[in-house]
């Protein structure tokens, strides 16, 4: 008989994953502005840190006020960096054509060092409605060597959008265009919970893509969607039954199909480099989700975009003319932020490792940071005993370990640590 859970504590089987950054948006705050951006990088070009950069796309059509806010803002965040500093890992977020590409790539790299010779991890997104085997080789082309595949938010009066939702070959196309550009790893999108999905079709779109054998599935909640898919996340949503019941299938046969659980609605094949890392202890996780490259500082550029450069974490405006209002006067375009101190150092350690490494050593943590575990997370404390009880997670004063059994509950075991 299962022990009843005080209120506070209740497991909600439909978790939220927050596709959108881990950086608690509840710490930041309008005092964080240009100036602090500023002396973050100059302390980064100082200390000579590596870079991860992330570039966000807009959906559709950009305006050209906005590639030029976007140039402008590239000359300005590169200017105040040391050209030594190595962007180890670059991310385009948003599809966009190949001439859009190819004209922002030779502006990054006119202002930041990207290494040669396939020594980085850079990835883009694709749109497979508009994206054939001549874009995927250019892309190889410009460095690119990691892709991620967006399965289109279908409207129910949306035919051609339907139409690759239902038909698998344009996505299959894309996977076999990219393994015959040797790229690192693709991964593609699949998004639960629309109203226009029943269960029947979105069970039949997880084995169509299951059979495609991409190295990575992103699976996300359509109300908590990444940020390319919120210009249509005003679609009514189905049930919370039926949501929760597509959730599951996803890890019931991703599970099967041999695809670990990362975190955070990323699943991934045993031979990928985040599951070996994983296991290895390498992993970390930043405001762009999971990474091998933790220790750099992260750079984010467009509309919305967050960096987190040592313990500064700012955002830019989401809004386009506030974006392009303040890069026309010769400032970044940060809104808000805020800078990490010890308490939120030791929070974000035990989040990150604990998502990562699914095991938090406790004893070197209180020796780490003077405290006393149990008491320090009082709050979570009661729920870690009621998990060691149901057998979700092993607990002992030393040592907290995520047992298979839980493994799929350990989001919102972290977003609990986030929130203390």
């Amino acid at each position: 008989m299962h022990t009843v859970i005080p209120h506070a504590y209740v497991r909600h089987d439909q978790a939220v994953l927050n596709l959108n950054g881990q950086a608690s948006r509840q710490r930041f705050h309008a005092r964080i502005g240009s100036l602090d951006v500023l002396r973050a990088l100059r302390d980064s070009r100082l200390h000579q840190r590596p870079l991860a950069l992330t570039l966000h796309w807009p959906a559709g059509a950009p305006s050209d006020d906005y590639c030029r806010s976007l140039a402008r803002e590239i000359r300005l965040v590169g200017c105040h960096l040391g050209r030594r500093q190595p962007v180890e890992c670059f991310q385009w977020r948003g599809a966009a054509a190949i001439g859009e590409v190819q004209a922002v790539m030779t502006n990054l790299r006119d202002h930041f060092n990207f290494l040669m010779h396939d020594r980085g991890d850079y990835s883009i997104d694709l749109d497979p409605g508009h994206t054939d085997w001549a874009h995927v080789g250019r892309l190889r082309d410009l460095g690119f060597n990691h892709v991620r595949i967006g399965v289109p938010d279908a409207r129910t009066d949306d035919a051609q959008a339907q139409a690759y939702y239902r038909d698998p070959a344009p996505i299959q196309s894309l996977i076999d265009a990219a393994r015959t550009f040797d790229f690192r790893s693709v991964s593609v999108d699949l998004g639960y919970g629309n109203a226009w999905q029943t269960l029947a079709s979105f069970a039949a779109k997880l084995a169509s893509l299951i059979a495609l054998e991409p190295d990575r599935v992103q699976v996300f909640d359509y109300a908590q969607a990444p940020n390319r898919y919120r210009v249509q996340s005003s679609q009514a949503l189905c049930d919370e039954a039926d949501k929760t019941i597509m959730r599951q299938l996803c890890f019931d046969r991703l599970d099967a199909a041999g695809y670990h659980y990362i975190g955070l609605g990323l699943f991934a094949r045993g031979d990928d480099d985040l599951t070996q890392a994983q296991a290895r202890g390498r992993l970390s996780r930043t405001c762009e989700g999971f990474t091998l490259h933790g220790y750099c500082d992260h750079i984010g550029l467009g509309l919305g975009a967050i960096s987190q450069i040592d313990t500064l974490c700012a955002q830019n405006s989401a809004q386009p003319s506030q974006y392009a209002r303040a890069l026309g006067n010769g400032h970044l375009a940060t809104c808000q932020g805020w800078q990490r101190e010890t308490g939120d150092a030791l929070r974000e350690h035990v989040v990150e490792r604990l998502a990562c490494d699914l095991e938090l050593d406790i004893q070197a943590i209180e020796q780490c940071y003077g405290v006393i575990f149990a008491q320090h997370f009082s709050a979570v404390w009661p729920l870690l005993e009621q998990w060691h009880r149901e057998g979700w997670v092993e607990l002992s004063a030393q040592f907290l370990c995520v047992l298979p059994a839980g493994r799929w509950q350990v989001d919102e075991l972290c977003g609990l640590f986030a929130a203390t």
